[in-house]
């Protein structure tokens, strides 16, 4: 699953929904979130059950009554972050003893009673348990620590409806899960196996986007390629169509695919639909096909290549990013020299790109961690720095064009520049008219001028 960066779940308000008999009226909920887009929806559906408990959400720690921290365990690092931002959590518990801190997600689906241990954390719930939330933390109030971990084949959370806040774009999860135990992902370990949303509960719950004046959606799932509603026998390819159909005036993306099921079906079924963005997140982890047999990825390079020629010739616009693994188990040099080779041959837009981490119950695990560091730092930063040249190179090419940009709103460098997103992806920075006629939500017509290997800049054209 692509990951992102740690993400504080901010507001410019206390966000409050009225309910007929709140059941704690007065108390405040604080979430931070920590990983893939999966956990920010995640966290959306947390303080949907928690807002329909009678909590009100704040964005500052200091009112909260409440803290939640939602977590990822796919890379060691990840792990370290919690055990630092707990330690820096004591100081809210200093200043209100009663204040509850809880773990959710894969975290506390990997630690378990670990995590309890810690004196700070009173609550650990992990992915498939979200509805004992706000029981566990009334239990909490009272003294009484909790810990809800089992993983499900049938949740999915269809029937409840994450709370937004403000804003354009949302995170919408079809499916729950993975099975496809790569040798090195934590994931079925800690998010248990695939069950799919029906096909009907994620249109109607687009639709309800679109009524609240989101623009865009991206589908959530570990692989979204194996999506099947299984009363309807509708595959991913089905769901993508009737989404299109549903909310022609949304942008819709997708992610994660996995190369293995990125079936002809899907490609044709982007490609006819002008709504869904020509964008497509296909995770390679490495060039070797040695590797990839050890990583049980299910495919060869040579598949893979197949896939991408395909996605050229019927999207020919379309953006194409990676995840790219470094220094897992035996790689040699000549195996990191085939990944760079391919990163050359497909030209990605963009790639997220890792040291390999070793994770406890995967099968490489066993495997030893027996690249050295410095030889892993190595081979990352030459893969990083190839991957920004060739970015820049792809950017570059767009100068002189016309792109249709979704306004997002106020650059974060300059608050006298706006910034907006391609339907590829692609940041766009443009210079902000307060008169221009256009607001946050619109797509406008921007000529680029410039560009680096991150971000395209542009003027506005009627």
């Amino acid at each position: 699953m692509l990951e992102l960066p740690i993400l504080t779940q901010t507001f410019e308000r206390d966000t409050i929904i009225e309910l007929s008999s709140p059941a704690i009226p007065e108390r405040k909920l604080y979430v931070e979130t920590y990983g893939c887009q999966m956990n920010v929806n995640d966290s959306e559906i947390v303080m949907g059950v928690m807002n329909k408990s009678g909590y009100t959400i704040t964005n500052k720690p200091d009112d909260a009554d409440v803290i939640l921290l939602n977590t990822c365990a796919v890379r060691d690092n990840a792990e370290k972050k919690i055990h630092e931002r707990l330690d820096h959590l004591k100081y809210y518990k200093k200043r209100n003893r009663d204040l509850v801190v809880g773990v959710l997600g894969c975290m506390a689906e990997r630690l378990r009673g670990d995590l309890l241990e810690k004196k700070l954390v009173d609550v650990v719930v992990g992915p498939d348990e979200y509805r004992s939330v706000p029981e566990l933390i009334s239990r909490a109030f009272t003294g009484e620590k909790g810990i809800a971990v089992k993983l499900s084949r049938v949740e999915t959370y269809d029937d409840i409806l994450p709370l937004r806040t403000d804003g354009i774009a949302a995170w919408v999860s079809i499916m729950r899960g993975c099975d496809k135990f790569c040798t090195f992902c934590v994931v079925p370990f800690t998010r248990g196996r695939e069950r799919s949303r029906a096909l009907s509960s994620v249109v109607d719950e687009l639709k309800i986007l679109r009524d609240s004046g989101f623009k865009e959606t991206t589908l959530l799932g570990q692989n979204v390629n194996s999506y099947r509603d299984e009363q309807s026998s509708k595959d991913f390819a089905d769901l993508l169509a009737a989404c299109a159909r549903a909310v022609p005036e949304m942008r819709i993306r997708y992610t994660t695919s996995h190369p293995q099921d990125m079936s002809d079906k899907l490609i044709e079924t982007q490609a006819e639909f002008e709504n869904i963005c020509n964008y497509i997140h296909l995770p390679v982890q490495s060039g070797s096909n040695r590797i990839l047999k050890l990583m049980n990825r299910t495919y060869t390079i040579e598949h893979y290549l197949e896939r991408i020629n395909t996605i050229r010739e019927l999207i020919p616009n379309c953006a194409i990013t990676t995840d790219i693994i470094v220094g897992f188990p035996t790689e040699t040099d000549a195996d990191n020299t085939a990944t760079m080779e391919l990163m050359r041959e497909v030209q990605y837009d963009g790639a997220y790109m890792y040291n390999y981490s070793p994770r406890e119950k995967t099968k490489a695990w066993k495997m030893g961690d027996d690249v050295p560091n410095e030889v892993k730092t190595e081979r990352l930063s030459a893969i990083i720095e190839q991957q920004r040249i060739i970015s820049g190179e792809l950017n570059q090419k767009t100068l002189g064009t016309i792109e249709k940009v979704l306004v997002e709103g106020a650059s974060k460098k300059n608050q006298t520049e706006w910034q907006g997103r391609t339907d590829s992806n692609k940041i766009v920075i443009f210079p902000h008219n307060e008169h221009g006629g256009y607001i946050v939500g619109d797509v406008i017509s921007v000529k680029i001028n410039r560009a680096n290997s991150a971000t395209l800049f542009g003027d506005i054209v009627e």
